[in-house]
This record gives structure tokens, C-alpha cells and sequence, in this order.
């Protein structure tokens, strides 16, 4: 274990990692989402795709805990429900697809990824329609795949509900559910299937407290007033995240 321990300490890219991590926190806590963007791109350009994505899992599964409540009660529990409803379709596939795919070329898919998302969103289309359980459970289905594949379930979801006309705060709790939901599965399946890396575990359980304490200092900042801070927030970090996480800068 001290060996781990030194080892860990001595990880290329461990400043960035700590770094990514406090961003990570006050966007979840503010935004509901994006944080999985921010600390997957820091994790994929120094660790192997598993564990990078179990470097997630640790720190991601703890983090949100404090912002819970508020959550559950500004929340769409119904809506929330499909959408994992989904998940749990998609994120087993995603992961199987995970297991041959070249590092280099998993982080190029996860910054292209989010660019498209940014494109998306920057163009100004807004849906109108309904959304049905169907088409939640659907997008939910996609969110898993892409987070079993690239540790990014937000995507699809994101660019739903923010092309919609719902308030920012049941966006952003809905949000918040969701991943909650992606994290419990995902550790569920990383734990049977004896997929968690020991030194990012490691290093991700040292990093919880700073993550959650990001978190609440980011809900502490969120207003649901201002939904264009919010919007532009939202765009700002999808932009960051994806060219920092381009494999160019190794």
C-alpha cells in the first residue's frame, strides 16, 4: 500500500488532476452537469481508459452527496426514471466497446464527443416538442453508452434538456440525478467485474473531500435566475474540457 501510495504521488500529471478536480466540483455544484467532461478530459491524457474511467466513478459517486436533497425535491423523478431506465440499457454496451478501443484513439472520441455537444448547443436549436418516455428513455440509452465508452453520459441528455424550455433549476436537478444514477451502475459494475484500478481508486478517494467541498461551493454560487450565466457557463466549460483533453497536448 505505501508503495501504491508513493507511486500514485509520483503520477505525471497529478497537479492537473487535483486541478481539474476543484473545476470539476464548482461546475457540478453549479451546473448539475460537466464535470464528468472536465475530470475525464485530465484522466484520459494520464491514465489507461479504464482507469481513468475509475478514477470517475470514485470521485463523481461522492462528490454530488451534499446537493442531493435540493435535487430530489427541484427534480422531474418521473423524467429521471426513464432516463436511467435507459441507462441501464446502454452503459453495459458501452463498456463492452471500451475494451478495444486504443487509448489515443479513446481520447480523441472524448474531446470530438463534446465538441459536437458545443456545436449543437452554440447554433441556438431549441426543441419544442414533447418529451415522452420513449424518447427519455431513448436519449438515456445513448448517455449510457457514451459513458460506458468514454465516461461522458452527459451529452445527449444535456443537449435535450438545454435545447428545451424547462427552468434551468429542474434542468440542473435533473441533471444531477441522472449522473448520480450513471455512477451507482457503473460502480456496481466496476466492482463485480473486478474492473477498478487500484492506484486511481487511490488517488480518486484522496481527492473526494476536495471534489465535494467544490461541489458545495458551487451550488452556493448557482442562482436560478440567471439562466444566461447559466447557459454560458455550460458552453464555456464544454469548450475547455474538450481542447484540454485533445491527446496533442501529452
Amino acid at each position: 500500500m505505501v508503495q501504491l501510495f508513493t507511486e500514485s504521488l509520483a503520477l505525471p500529471g497529478l497537479g492537473w488532476l487535483i486541478a481539474a478536480i476543484a473545476a470539476a466540483g464548482l461546475v457540478r455544484g453549479f451546473a448539475g452537469f460537466g464535470s464528468g467532461m472536465i475530470i475525464m478530459a485530465a484522466a484520459s491524457s494520464v491514465m489507461s481508459p479504464f482507469a481513468a474511467l475509475a478514477f470517475l466513478v470514485v470521485v463523481e459517486f461522492w462528490g454530488p452527496l451534499p446537493n442531493l436533497r435540493a435535487a430530489w425535491r427541484e427534480g422531474d423523478l418521473n423524467e429521471a426514471k426513464f432516463l436511467l431506465m435507459g441507462v441501464a440499457i446502454g452503459l453495459p454496451v458501452g463498456l463492452w466497446t471500451l475494451s478495444f478501443v486504443d487509448p489515443e484513439l479513446f481520447g480523441w472520441g472524448v474531446s470530438i464527443a463534446i465538441l459536437i455537444l458545443l456545436a449543437a448547443l452554440v447554433s441556438g436549436w431549441r426543441y419544442a416538442g414533447p418529451m415522452g418516455p420513449r424518447m427519455i428513455a431513448g436519449v438515456g440509452t445513448f448517455g449510457g453508452f457514451l459513458g460506458g465508452l468514454a465516461g461522458i453520459p452527459g451529452p445527449p441528455v444535456i443537449l435535450l434538456y438545454m435545447a428545451s424550455a424547462k427552468a434551468v433549476s429542474v434542468i440542473r436537478a435533473n441533471f444531477l440525478l441522472y449522473l448520480l444514477g450513471i455512477d451507482m451502475m457503473m460502480l456496481a459494475i466496476f466492482v463485480v467485474f473486478g474492473l477498478l484500478d487500484r492506484q486511481a481508486v487511490l488517488i480518486g478517494v484522496v481527492l473526494v473531500p476536495l471534489y465535494m467541498l467544490a461541489n458545495v461551493a458551487g451550488a452556493w454560487l448557482f442562482d436560478p435566475k440567471a439562466e444566461r450565466l447559466f447557459r454560458a457557463v455550460a458552453y464555456i466549460v464544454i469548450a475547455a474540457s474538450a481542447i484540454l483533453g485533445l491527446p496533442v497536448w501529452e
